[in-house]
């Protein structure tokens, strides 16, 4: 089995539907850690999570490679290393257009995250 494949079960559930309760709640079914600990892995990375967060909030929901590489002292190729790894751990879909790639956030798999790692005090009902 291929990185890619084992973050394919997670991506592949239903949008609406969080995988799990939050951890505090329950404790993780060794399956749903199994398949969630790449994008955490993923993210645990400093350029990773920063990279992550400009795409994610970029203003039309999309970022160019050409504008995720000038923002760091790293090269292109290890740029390209971590945002392949992005995308292996389900986090960003990519598009190439001629010879850029844009990248866009999967907001259902960093929902899933959020709502594994919420915690709730007493008396307090999440919403959204």
């Amino acid at each position: 089995m291929t990185k890619q494949a084992g973050s394919l079960a997670l991506t592949d559930l239903n949008a609406e539907t969080p995988c799990c309760p939050p951890l505090a709640r329950q404790r993780v079914p060794a399956e749903t850690a199994a398949m969630m600990a790449p994008a955490f892995k993923a993210l645990g990375d400093p350029v990773r999570l920063q990279l992550m967060s400009m795409i994610a909030s970029a203003p039309d929901g999309e970022a160019c490679v050409c504008d995720l590489t000038p923002a760091f002292e790293l090269s292109g190729p290890t740029i390209s290393h971590h945002l392949k790894t992005l995308r292996e751990a389900g986090l960003v879909d990519a598009e190439r257009r001629g010879t850029w790639v844009y990248y866009r956030a999967r907001p259902d798999l960093l929902r899933r995250l959020a709502t594994l790692l919420t915690i709730e005090t007493p008396g307090e009902t999440r919403t959204g």
